[in-house]
């Protein structure tokens, strides 16, 4: 059985905009691709990837010209979406165990609980609110690949 990992759409999104930790999410998700990893998110993940793109450029924080093949990169990512049933219940009691303040998040959490594996975000703000009940929740900031990593190629 190949191994299975959820991620968010703040991680996939350092794969493809240039942030503060994209070399190290490129190379989280080369050494997910070398395991033959399956990356699984809620079907949420393509509307969020999507907003955020559209979103930035809006806001003149990235240029339109860039659009379209950030857009394209992105939704080639090799992502499986998925909507089992009792998702969202699920993730309205998890956003009710953490008191967050929306359930999209809670999501990504209900996901990766349900389909048992590990769930990765770059949200560190998430991260810490939930570390000390869900052992199964990364970090993108904290991973320390195999290879240091620089801001370049």
């Amino acid at each position: 059985m190949k191994p299975l990992v959820c991620a968010d759409a703040s991680l996939a999104l350092k794969i493809v905009l240039p942030e503060s930790d994209s070399a190290r999410a490129r190379a989280l998700w080369d050494e997910w691709q070398v395991q033959r990893t399956l990356v699984i998110a809620p079907t949420l993940w393509g509307y969020e990837v999507t907003s955020v793109i559209r979103n930035r450029v809006h806001r003149g924080k990235l240029a339109p010209d860039l659009e379209r093949d950030v857009f394209v990169a992105v939704h080639q990512l090799p992502v499986q979406m998925l909507a089992p049933a009792g998702l969202h219940q699920r993730a309205w009691e998890l956003a009710q165990q953490f008191n967050r303040p929306a359930a999209y998040d809670a999501h990504y959490l209900a996901l990766a609980e349900m389909a048992g594996c590990d769930f990765w975000t770059a949200d560190e703000r998430l991260f810490n609110t939930v570390q000390a009940d869900l052992g199964w929740v990364y970090w993108l900031g904290a991973y320390q690949p195999a290879v240091e990593v620089g801001s370049g190629h």
